[in-house]
């Protein structure tokens, strides 16, 4: 079963309707022949039966006045069956009575003789042409038949009727020598088989033609169905690792927004809190609670305090332009990029080599800010862990995707294991664009890459 499924529809109508058709052409065709050879054997029967009774009525007597045939009548026949083209014909010849008795035959020891009226007899009487070919009953009768050599016989029972009232009075039987019966029926038989045989076989070159091209085009739109079978496949794959992405992205999100509040925190409790605190305690410092102070120390203390509460005013506002974007989503990429740089050179007072193309293809808003965002935390980076030194910022186009690097002369850290809060979230939201992010770092330095696809904008 295995096997038979592994065909394809085509072989297996091939292999079942060819079989099908084999055993309806044997069917038919055995039915066929059947007919013709009983068609055959009754037109020659039938045939011959007109001859022969055309040839011996007149002979006869009333059969139904005369039980028995006088000698004149005998002699008749004896001469009239071994004479011409009758006597050559005919290889035995018996005249019967309804009630089993022989009337006359060639074979002159059967007449008087009363035998039991077989089949074929009976449906004589009944008013019927029966005949048969080369097939011999086994009475007591036809013994004289069966020894005969005059080759295959077509045994023949032809009913004798009464000419004014039709009725039959005896049966005539005879055996005609059918030499050329037999080849008329063997060309017969076999022009009827080839019929069959080539209708059946164009019936089903016909079919398996219909259903070969059907199974081709059921092939082909199998192959196709598996194809994009597979395609959803990939799809649902990816779209289920996409999904394990995003939610793993969500998560790591909201840990990541809950470190930065707790660094804002930490910034603003450790930085500008401190300052305003100290602040607060200066001003309850005796020397302002004294009215007898000297003037010039308490103005000492006053602009101490407000040189403190500047610092922490300066430290807010750093804070502050670090969480402020400016209003970048409308700049173009190539001013976004001299913009990140020129802040950072401008707060940090070092310098920045920028290597940038003429033209850069412009991406949307989310890779805008995002390419910023990359920009000014790595040159963080490259300023508190590298020291500033050697600081680079490129950009280029490459097959369709955008190529930004940050990179820096500093000792390195292992990106595996120092990867801190900024260069997370930078990597987080990278990715979620759809970017990739890379970390290289060593002994030589540091170099932060991001990669975009852009798509040409018309």
């Amino acid at each position: 079963m295995q096997r038979w499924g592994r065909l394809s529809l085509a072989l297996q109508f091939l292999i079942a309707g060819g079989i099908g058709l084999l055993v309806v052409m044997l069917v038919v065709g055995l039915w066929v022949t059947s007919q013709i050879r009983q068609g055959v054997m009754r037109n020659s029967a039938a045939t011959t039966a007109l001859y022969v009774d055309s040839v011996i009525a007149p002979l006869l007597p009333d059969m139904r006045k005369s039980r028995e045939l006088d000698d004149t009548v005998k002699r008749a026949l004896d001469e009239t069956l071994d004479q011409g083209a009758l006597g050559k014909r005919l290889a035995s010849f018996k005249l019967w009575r309804r009630d089993g008795t022989i009337l006359y035959a060639k074979d002159t020891t059967l007449i008087g003789k009363v035998f039991e009226p077989n089949a074929n007899l009976v449906a004589a009487f009944s008013g019927n042409v029966v005949a048969e070919y080369n097939d011999l009953d086994d009475d007591a009768e036809s013994q004289h038949e069966k020894k005969t050599e005059a080759g295959p016989l077509l045994e023949i029972y032809n009913p004798v009727r009464e000419p004014w009232s039709g009725e039959v009075v005896a049966v005539s039987e005879f055996y005609e020598v059918a030499d050329g019966f037999e080849s008329t029926l063997t060309v017969a038989l076999w022009q009827s088989w080839l019929v069959v045989a080539g209708a059946t076989a164009a019936a089903l070159a016909l079919l398996s033609g219909i259903v070969f091209r059907g199974s081709r085009t059921i092939q082909t739109q199998r192959e196709a169905l598996e194809a994009k079978i597979a395609e959803l496949r990939a799809l649902l794959s990816q779209n289920s690792s996409l999904r394990e992405r995003v939610q793993h992205a969500s998560r790591r999100a909201t840990a990541l927004n809950e470190r930065y509040l707790r660094r804002i925190g930490a910034d603003l409790h450790d930085g500008p809190a401190q300052l305003v605190a100290l602040a607060a305690l200066r001003m309850d410092s005796p020397i302002l609670l004294d009215p007898g102070a000297p003037t010039a120390l308490r103005e000492a203390e006053i602009a101490d305090i407000h040189k403190t509460l500047d610092e922490a005013i300066r430290e807010i506002r750093g804070i502050c332009n670090g969480l402020v974007l400016p209003q970048i989503e409308t700049a173009a990429v190539l001013d976004i990029l001299r913009l990140a740089v020129a802040e950072h050179q401008r707060r940090t007072g070092t310098s920045v080599s920028l290597t940038l193309p003429k033209r850069l293809r412009e991406p949307g808003p989310s890779e805008k800010i995002s390419i910023y965002r990359f920009v000014q935390e790595g040159l963080n980076n490259a300023y508190r862990h590298g020291k500033g030194r050697d600081q680079a910022v490129k950009a280029a186009m490459k097959g369709g995707k955008l190529f930004v690097e940050v990179l820096d002369g500093g000792p390195g850290f292992d990106p595996v294991r120092s990867e801190g809060l900024g260069l997370a979230g930078l990597r987080e939201r990278i990715e979620s664009i759809g970017g990739q992010f890379e970390t290289v770092s060593g002994p030589q330095g540091t170099r932060l890459v991001i990669t975009l696809s852009i798509e040409e904008q018309s």
